[in-house]
């Protein structure tokens, strides 16, 4: 996947689907706008994401592009059905009221592999395109199905793993994997003989907040069986960039004290929490992409700042003096 994108800056379209709050049109146009004449072409999204207004966002801000000169994921496992329902009322696990805001359509669950074709072909409608580059199978993970996680799993197995194997070796996309928020999932995929995952999303859990448990197993696992990694939510759901989310919900006050800890450092450095922030992520060598959400032009600019800043080495190693990050966890100071 690194070969093929032209940077290791992506744009993540959750918040796109209006989560937490109803974004209005031409802001949701204007920051994919943003994205685009700051040089991001690597753009994902997924039915999830506010019942398909995601998708239908960044479908029609790509349409005015040329489809050869950007590379697209989406994802499986979710059909968006044309019955309503209330968006308050969905039972979404740890993730209650994620997109209360989004459209009404009903969200169905399913791995399976007729379902997975009928998602492909319905994300291509909500996107104007004639082809998906990437594509991940959602959130088969405890935070959305608590005990019935491995029966997901295992849906999924026979069902979306074969489909999208099929379909990348006719050449139809370039590669597949999981896009999810927990370790456990990627773990268990690495070790069945039977998957050949290209790249998986995993979000919320290669950050400076949380990292130790990727580091254990997945990082490792994922460089042994040549898949690379896409960093999603490295500002861990809003809380290393000035918001109080993490986890999609109100930060504790255990990690706001943390993250008080980490902006002190930063500050004495002259640097942004968010430059730290990103630079954590790419750090590793498993990592091909990082991709933040935003819902506003001026963030894109942000991103981009954060990713040019140089760090001064004595920041990662206070970093690491103070046990704010793991031991054994690349940094940048490390490929000096």
């Amino acid at each position: 996947m690194r070969d093929l994108l032209q940077g290791k800056l992506g744009f993540g379209t959750a918040p796109l689907g209006n989560m937490y709050r109803n974004i209005p049109e031409e802001e949701a146009m204007a920051t994919v706008d943003a994205a685009w004449e700051s040089g991001v072409r690597y753009f994902d999204t997924a039915p999830f994401y506010g019942a398909g207004l995601a998708e239908i966002r960044l479908g029609e801000a790509l349409s005015k592009r040329n489809r050869d000169e950007y590379f697209l994921s989406t994802k499986v496992g979710r059909i968006i059905s044309d019955e309503l329902e209330d968006p308050s009322a969905r039972d979404l696990g740890e993730k209650g009221g994620l997109f209360e805001f989004g459209r009404k359509n009903k969200i169905i669950p399913d791995y399976s592999a007729d379902a997975t074709l009928r998602s492909i072909e319905d994300s291509l409608i909500r996107l104007q395109t004639d082809r998906l580059d990437f594509v991940y199978i959602h959130d088969i993970a405890q935070d959305f199905y608590g005990d019935e996680w491995l029966s997901k799993f295992e849906s999924a197995r026979t069902g979306a793993f074969r489909v999208l194997t099929r379909l990348r070796e006719e050449g139809v996309i370039k590669g597949w994997g999981l896009g999810v928020n927990r370790v456990e999932p990627i773990e268990l995929m690495l070790d069945l003989e039977e998957a050949k995952p290209d790249v998986s999303l995993l979000a919320g859990r290669y950050t400076l907040l949380d990292h130790e448990r990727a580091l254990q197993r997945v990082m490792p696992a994922a460089k042994k069986h040549n898949m690379e990694i896409v960093v999603g939510g490295p500002y861990s759901s809003g809380v290393l960039a000035g918001g109080t989310h993490f986890e999609y919900q109100k930060a504790s006050p255990e990690i706001i004290a943390k993250v008080e800890k980490i902006r002190g450092i930063a500050d004495r450095h002259q640097i942004s929490i968010k430059a730290a922030a990103l630079q954590f992520s790419l750090a590793n060598p498993a990592v091909a992409s990082v991709i933040p959400g935003a819902t506003k032009p001026e963030r894109i600019a942000e991103d981009q700042a954060a990713l040019k800043t140089i760090i001064p080495a004595a920041f990662w190693e206070e970093m690491r003096e103070q046990k704010l990050v793991a031991p054994n966890a690349p940094l940048p100071i490390d490929f000096k």
